[in-house]
């Protein structure tokens, strides 16, 4: 069987073939597919197996034409399964390998993905402008740079850091620290980037900061004055001032909100409800939200006016 595939009539042409392998019984099993054909038809784009299928054969090596013995496949798959049933499993489960213009160009596509994500989230904390993409990405460089330049120092002086010790005298362990060192394509972009605005609000290779997002809160007027019931749920402004001893928490259900709030931008009074829009930091949604839901008893709402607010040229 290997000796006609390899007849030039026959031979497979590796320039014009996608490979998809599954290990499986300690044994890695291949199938031909045309190139671009295996993510359509697991996208749902493809129906037809005759158009994703160079030949409807499992292979232990595709370009030396090695086909799989029937002993192995029974061994790995099960005694009587059918060779379609084999190639189907495969191609749902198995790893697409792709040449290496294929891998620098999805390289290239995640890495404009997380670079434009960033560029979008991420701006000057003077100006709350925006950067360039080439300004984000470079700025990642010097991360990137950075990281491989300290892991081969840390290799050659392996062992001879010393622990940081606590006051009680035990050593403490060091702070977790974010580390760009590039991008792969074995993770999503959104990962990543938010792995990346990390790494770069962490060490700042130029000032940066995660741009604000632009709530609207409605609240009933009844439960605004309010003594606040938990002693937790604060985390805004005047519950870290009172952590200082400078000024003690706000007692309120407003002045607990308020504290929240970077900047007002507007509130009123209409009707029953009271209204105010503004910016919080990205991390304050969430502590805000649960704050409002366990405090007004569904009496009060925060809503989402803008993602990011940032200032363009």
């Amino acid at each position: 069987m290997s000796r006609q595939i390899n007849q030039p009539s026959n031979q497979i042409k590796l320039t014009n073939v996608s490979l998809v392998r599954l290990k499986k019984g300690k044994k890695r099993f291949e199938i031909a597919c045309y190139k671009n054909k295996v993510l359509e038809w697991r996208s749902g784009i493809e129906t037809d197996l005759d158009n994703v299928l160079q030949i409807p054969n499992v292979f232990l090596n595709v370009s030396k034409g090695q086909t799989a013995p029937k002993e192995d496949l029974e061994k790995a798959f099960g005694k009587g399964k059918p060779t379609d049933d084999i190639i189907l499993e495969i191609l749902k489960k198995g790893e697409m390998q792709v040449g290496e213009k294929e891998r620098a160009a999805q390289l290239e596509r995640v890495h404009n993905e997380v670079v434009g994500i960033v560029a979008s989230k991420l701006v000057d904390p003077r100006t709350k402008r925006v950067y360039t993409f080439g300004m984000i990405e470079k700025a990642l460089d010097m991360l990137s740079s950075q990281a491989h330049s300290n892991t081969d120092k840390s290799a050659s002086a392996s062992g001879t850091g010393t622990p940081v010790a606590g006051e009680d005298g035990e050593a403490k362990p060091k702070a977790k620290e974010h580390i760009w060192t590039g991008v792969v394509t074995t993770k999503s972009g959104k990962s990543q980037a938010l792995e990346a605005m990390k790494a770069l609000i962490e060490h700042q290779p130029i000032p940066l900061a995660r741009a604000r997002m632009r709530l609207r809160i409605t609240c009933s007027t009844s439960v605004l004055k309010q003594a606040v019931k938990s002693g937790g749920g604060g985390g805004g402004k005047g519950a870290s001032k009172e952590a200082d001893g400078e000024q003690k928490a706000p007692g309120t259900v407003k002045d607990r909100i308020l504290g929240y709030i970077e900047q007002v931008e507007s509130q009123d009074v209409i009707g029953s409800e009271w209204e105010v829009t503004g910016f919080v930091e990205p991390g304050a949604y969430k502590p805000l939200s649960d704050f409002i839901a366990n405090e007004t008893k569904g009496q009060g709402r925060a809503e989402v006016l803008d993602m990011a607010v940032t200032h363009e040229d």
